[in-house]
């Protein structure tokens, strides 16, 4: 019998996360796409992202075809790469609008595989956080050095693209998930395993 769960952060009734989840106003938008393999996994950060950020929208797919962009909005790209502009940008000459920042969610590998099932997006200007960023997520060793779960990029670029507004306050669910699960494994193989 599968344990009942929370509908709005679908985590399991007797961890639901929702007294955690704030819900923060911000200028700039973000428009989450989650590679379906995401929606299951057990952090799930871009779902605790889209519930506390009021200008925030999460779809879940692998193909966004004809996907309308709010026009009210400058849209953006974040992921690294070649032709990536460091956040903050600065404001377009006669151009007040704030930014939309489309963010691909799951792993490195799922999050190209969106990019290269969706061509629409290579069209749009990339954005990318500085280097030098580390992760809280200190149950998984990142895949490359200021690789940093989904939550945790989208605060970094708003915290950057809005100061001195700050944003940390949504990573609250996200360190009560990583308490709970360095709970369940015990101090002891947290120690051994993580070095914690």
């Amino acid at each position: 019998m599968s344990r009942a769960r929370c509908e709005r952060c679908a985590r399991p009734q007797s961890h639901c996360l929702c007294h955690l989840i704030p819900r923060l106003p911000s200028r700039t938008g973000v428009l989450i796409l989650q590679h379906p393999d995401e929606v299951g996994h057990a952090l799930n950060t871009a779902r605790l992202a889209a519930l506390g950020l009021e200008n925030a929208e999460l779809l879940v797919g692998e193909s966004f075809t004809d996907l309308p962009l709010d026009s009210a909005y400058r849209a953006c790209l974040l992921f690294p790469g070649e032709t990536a502009q460091p956040l903050p940008l600065a404001p377009l000459p006669n151009d007040g609008r704030p930014l939309l920042l489309v963010v691909p969610d799951g792993t490195w590998r799922k999050a190209r595989k969106l990019l290269h099932l969706n061509p629409w997006l290579a069209e749009l200007p990339r954005v990318c956080l500085p280097s030098g960023l580390n992760s809280r997520y200190r149950l998984r060793k990142a895949p490359a050095e200021g690789a940093l779960a989904t939550i945790e990029a989208i605060v970094a670029a708003l915290e950057l693209q809005e100061a001195p507004l700050r944003f940390d306050e949504l990573l609250r669910p996200f360190e009560a998930l990583i308490e709970g699960q360095i709970a369940a494994m015990g101090a002891d193989t947290y120690q051994r395993n993580h070095g914690g």
